[in-house]
C-alpha cells in the first residue's frame, strides 16, 4: 500500500465540519498557500496574518456576515484603524503590515487566533483529548498519530508523510475548502447572491467595454443622447460610464439588466452606494425598457438579450403594447435586492 493511502485524509473533512466560526477554513487555506510555496515549517503569526488577509475582501467589500461568534470581522475593522490600512489594500501589504506590527492591539488580535485555531484544527486526530490545548500540542509531535502537523509555541511543522500529498493536491484541497466555506457563509447570508464569487478577490474587474459598444452605444446611436437618471445630463457616445444600478459589491455580476449609462462624475462619486427605489426605479426602468425594445427589434441576435432571461423568462413580452408585466418583473427583482443589500451594510445615496 502506498504511504499516501495510509493518511487519514477523512480527518481533514472532519475538521471542517460542524464549526461555529470561519477560522478553520481560513487557517487551512493559509496553510495550503505556505505548503504550496514549499514551506513546511511555518510561523503561526504568518498563518494568522494570511487568515485576516484572505477574509479582508469578502468582509470589507461585500459586507458578508461570518456569524456572531466569529471575530474576524471585528478584528479587521479594528486593524483598519490601528494599522492605517485601506479597505482595498492588496493582500501582500496586509500580511507584511501585520507581521511587522508592534501595535499591542494587532498583537492581541493575532493572539486570539492562536488560542482558537491551531490545536482545534487537529481535534479529529485526538478525539480523546477533548480539545485540550496543551495535550494536543504535545501529542501532535508524535509521528505515529499521523497528525497533519506538530505545534510549537511560535510555529507549526508539517509532518513529512503529509508534505507531498499537500503539494500535489493543493488545488483540489483549496477548492474543497472554499466550497465548504461558501456553504458556511451562505447559511449566515441566506439572501445574498453569488457567495462563492465573493470569497475570492479577482485580480482585476472585467472590462465593461462590450456592454458599452455592443449594447448601450447601439441604443444611443438609434435614439440620440439619453438622460442620466441621477443628474439629468444628456449622455452621448463616449460621454458616459457604465453604472451598476445595484452595486457590483453586492450582486457580483455584470448582467445587462443591472447596467445603465451614467454621468462620469456622478458614477465615480456613487461608488457602492444604493439608489433609493422610490427615487430612481421609474427612470431606471424607462431607460432599460427603451434599450430592451430597441435591441430586441433591431438586433434580435444580440447576445446581451439572453441576460434578461434571468428576470424576464419570456422575452416575447417585449413585443406587447402593455409593458406592465415587464415592469413588475423588474420591480420584483430590484426592490428586494436593494433591501437585502441595505440590510447587509450597503448605504443609500
Amino acid at each position: 500500500m502506498n504511504e499516501k493511502d495510509k493518511l487519514p485524509i477523512n480527518l481533514i473533512t472532519s475538521s471542517l465540519n460542524s464549526i461555529s466560526t470561519s477560522y478553520k477554513f481560513y487557517w487551512f487555506l493559509a496553510l495550503l498557500e505556505e505548503t504550496g510555496a514549499g514551506r513546511f515549517v511555518i510561523q503561526k503569526k504568518a498563518l494568522f496574518a494570511s487568515m485576516i488577509a484572505n477574509a479582508w475582501y469578502p468582509i470589507n467589500y461585500f459586507h458578508l456576515n461570518f456569524g456572531k461568534q466569529d471575530q474576524l470581522q471585528k478584528a479587521i475593522a479594528e486593524l483598519i484603524v490601528t494599522e492605517g490600512l485601506s479597505i482595498d489594500v492588496n493582500k501582500n501589504t496586509i500580511i507584511a503590515s501585520l507581521l511587522a506590527s508592534k501595535n499591542p492591539v494587532t498583537i492581541e488580535k493575532l493572539k486570539h487566533f492562536d488560542n482558537e485555531v491551531p490545536h482545534r484544527f487537529l481535534s479529529p486526530w485526538f478525539p480523546m483529548l477533548k480539545g485540550r490545548k496543551d495535550q494536543i500540542y504535545l501529542e501532535s509531535h508524535d509521528v505515529s498519530t499521523n497528525s497533519l502537523y506538530a505545534i510549537d509555541k511560535n510555529e507549526i511543522t508539517i509532518h513529512i508523510q503529509w508534505r507531498s500529498y499537500l503539494e500535489e493536491n493543493s488545488g483540489i484541497l483549496k477548492s474543497f475548502c472554499y466550497w465548504n466555506l461558501a456553504s458556511y457563509v451562505q447559511k449566515r447570508n441566506p439572501n445574498v447572491p453569488e457567495i462563492l464569487n465573493k470569497l475570492i478577490k479577482s485580480p482585476k474587474r472585467k472590462s465593461l467595454n462590450k456592454h458599452r459598444k455592443e449594447f448601450w452605444d447601439l441604443v444611443i446611436k438609434h435614439h440620440g443622447p439619453i438622460k442620466c437618471i441621477y443628474t439629468q445630463d444628456l449622455l452621448n457616445i463616449d460621454e458616459y460610464e457604465i453604472d451598476h444600478f445595484i452595486p457590483y459589491g453586492f450582486v457580483s455580476h455584470d448582467l445587462i439588466w443591472n447596467l445603465i449609462p451614467a454621468s462620469k462624475s456622478f458614477n465615480s462619486s456613487k461608488g457602492d452606494k444604493l439608489p433609493k427605489f422610490e427615487d430612481h426605479f421609474e427612470a431606471f426602468y424607462n431607460m432599460q425598457i427603451l434599450a430592451l425594445e430597441t435591441i430586441f427589434k433591431l438586433y434580435p441576435q444580440n447576445k446581451f438579450l439572453q441576460e434578461y432571461l434571468t428576470i424576464i423568462p419570456d422575452l416575447s413580452l417585449v413585443n406587447k403594447q402593455d409593458k406592465t408585466v415587464i415592469k413588475e418583473l423588474f420591480g420584483n427583482n430590484i426592490n428586494p435586492l436593494l433591501t437585502i443589500a441595505s440590510n447587509n451594510g450597503f448605504e443609500y445615496m
